[in-house]
C-alpha cells in the first residue's frame, strides 16, 4: 500500500468516527461536527483530534452533546478530554457492580466543613471504597469555590471515589484539567464560556511565526487525544494492550493503522489476535 493509499485510509477511518457518532444521535455527520465546534470542542482543533475525542467519549459511553465530556486543551497543542460531574455519576451508575454512595460531612468547632468523605459501594466487594478530600488541598480562588465550597468539595470526594472504585483512566475532571495549566494558559471556567476562550488561544498560537528548527514528530494518542511525541506512543506492548481492550471494528482499525512502521511478525502478532476476535464475535 503506498503512503497516500495508507493516509486516504486512516482519514476515511477518522471521518467513519465522526459519522458512526453522529448516527447514535440522528444526525448527520457534518451537523454533528458543527454542533461539536460550536459547544464542546475548539473551533481550530484538527479532525484527527476530534475523532480521538470521541473515541474517548464511545469507550466510556460519554455524550458530548449533554457536556457530559468536552474538550480542553493541553500545553503541548493536543485536546485532552474533560468529564463534567454528570459524566462521572453517568460513569458509575451505568457500572453493572455499582451499589450506591454515601457522603460524610467533617466539620471544625465553628461548623464550617473541613472534609468530605465518598463512599462508594460496589457489587462485588465486602467494603467500600472510601475517599476523602481535603477544603484545605482542594480550595482555589474561583467562583465556584468561593460561592459553593461545600458543593465543589463534595464534586471532588465523588470524582475521586468514582476513580478508585471503577479504575476509569484517560480522563480528568475539569477542576484537575485547570490545575495543569493554571498561571499558564487560558483558565476554563464552565464548558459553554470556555469554547471561546479555548478558540481565542488556538487561533493566537496559530498566528505565531513558525519555529525555525524542525519540531520533534508527533502523533494524536488516540486513547486520551493528546498530541504527544511519535516516539511515546505505539509501541508493541501498548498496541496489543490496546487490541486487548477492543470493543469494535473501528478500535481494530486503529490499532491495525499503528502497525505501519512494524516487523513483519509483530504485525502478524496483531492480525492473529484480529483474526481471533472475529471469529469470537462470529461465534457469538
Amino acid at each position: 500500500m503506498s503512503e497516500t493509499t495508507a493516509l486516504q485510509t486512516a482519514a476515511n477511518r477518522v471521518i467513519g468516527v465522526i459519522a458512526s457518532m453522529a448516527a447514535q444521535q440522528g444526525m448527520d455527520a457534518r451537523a454533528y461536527e458543527a454542533t461539536l465546534r460550536a459547544t464542546v470542542f475548539p473551533t481550530a482543533g484538527t479532525v484527527e483530534q476530534l475523532a480521538a475525542f470521541l473515541l474517548v467519549a464511545r469507550k466510556y459511553g460519554l455524550d458530548p452533546i449533554t457536556k457530559e465530556v468536552y474538550a480542553f486543551p493541553t500545553r503541548a497543542g493536543g485536546i485532552q478530554p474533560i468529564v463534567s460531574i454528570d459524566g462521572w455519576l453517568n460513569l458509575a451508575n451505568s457500572h453493572p457492580q455499582m451499589g450506591g454512595m454515601t457522603f460524610e460531612d467533617h466539620a471544625d468547632d465553628n461548623g464550617k466543613i473541613t472534609a468530605i468523605t465518598c463512599r462508594i459501594f460496589r457489587k462485588d466487594r465486602d467494603h467500600p471504597v472510601e475517599v476523602t478530600e481535603y477544603l484545605s488541598e482542594c480550595y482555589r480562588a474561583t467562583d465556584p469555590w468561593k460561592q459553593w465550597p461545600a458543593r465543589m468539595l463534595r464534586h471532588k470526594a465523588t470524582i475521586q471515589g468514582i476513580r478508585y472504585a471503577f479504575g476509569f483512566s484517560g480522563i480528568v475532571d475539569q477542576d484537575e484539567a485547570e490545575r495543569t495549566v493554571e498561571g499558564t494558559s487560558t483558565i476554563v471556567s464552565a464548558p459553554r464560556i470556555a469554547i471561546a476562550e479555548l478558540n481565542a488561544e488556538i487561533a493566537g498560537k496559530q498566528a505565531q511565526p513558525a519555529p525555525t528548527t524542525t519540531p520533534a514528530p508527533t502523533t494524536t494518542d488516540l486513547l486520551t487525544g493528546e498530541i504527544v511525541p511519535a516516539s511515546e506512543v505505539f509501541t508493541y506492548d501498548e498496541v496489543m494492550a490496546m487490541a486487548d481492550r477492543a470493543a469494535d471494528a473501528d478500535d481494530w482499525a486503529a490499532c491495525l493503522d499503528m502497525t505501519r512502521s512494524w516487523a513483519k511478525a509483530d504485525k502478524k502478532a496483531l492480525e492473529a489476535k484480529y483474526e481471533a476476535w472475529k471469529a469470537a464475535k462470529k461465534a457469538a
